[in-house]
């Protein structure tokens, strides 16, 4: 009887994860990096204010302790001033000091407007949404995603994967919606793309598994 009572005081004990009404589990809790780590022997970590603050001078990711097959990931970003680009991995695959696999794309490049799409980094690159070099594919993506992207303000990217199926939504805009069984699961990474003085920031990180 005392040892079930035991077990019982401490199960009530543990921690459990949050879940929203809707289903979503906080990735971030706002205060610490808990569930994160940084595969790369450089680049900062900060937390200001519920915001995850990356500060570096070359390219790195901070990626997710678990592993997700089927969900639906849902992230701010507000990318700094100045020639930047960044994204959100998602099913992707670490080793000491590389991250690669799939990536929704964050386009600081107010000329190119390629936020939104599909790039397999460190792989394919751009061979999915929008193909580079490929006149009528980048003109199409670019009808599909329009202005979504907001190049001076937070953006919310939401990323769904089921099966093959791979979509990306900015700021309630589909840009990108294929099929690619390239990879089933894998690790959510953000990331700072390198330049020197520039603080990448990201909040409100969460997802929902799918069955």
């Amino acid at each position: 009887m005392k040892t079930r009572f035991f077990l019982a005081s401490l199960l009530c004990a543990l921690p459990l994860p949050v879940l929203a009404d809707d289903g979503f589990t906080p990735l971030f809790d706002g205060k610490t990096m808990t569930g994160w780590k940084n595969p790369y022997e450089w680049g900062q970590i900060e937390v200001v204010n519920g915001e995850i603050h990356l500060t570096g001078e070359k390219k790195f990711f901070v990626v997710t302790e678990k592993t997700y097959g089927d969900f639906v990931f849902e992230g701010e970003i507000l990318l700094p001033e100045g020639k930047a680009n960044s994204g959100f991995m998602f099913r992707a695959h670490v080793q000491p000091n590389k991250v690669f696999g799939y990536q929704a794309e964050v386009d600081g490049d107010a000329n190119r407007k390629w936020s939104g799409g599909l790039y397999d980094e460190g792989r394919r690159m751009w061979f999915i949404s929008p193909i580079k070099g490929d006149k009528a594919s980048e003109d199409a993506f670019r009808a599909r995603a329009g202005d979504a992207f907001k190049r001076n303000d937070w953006n919310t990217y939401r990323i769904t994967c089921q099966g093959k199926r791979l979509k990306i939504e900015v700021n309630g805009v589909v840009t990108t919606d294929v099929e690619d069984d390239m990879d089933a699961s894998g690790v959510i990474a953000i990331q700072h793309h390198g330049e020197k003085g520039a603080t990448y920031k990201f909040r409100n990180l969460r997802i929902k598994e799918l069955k």
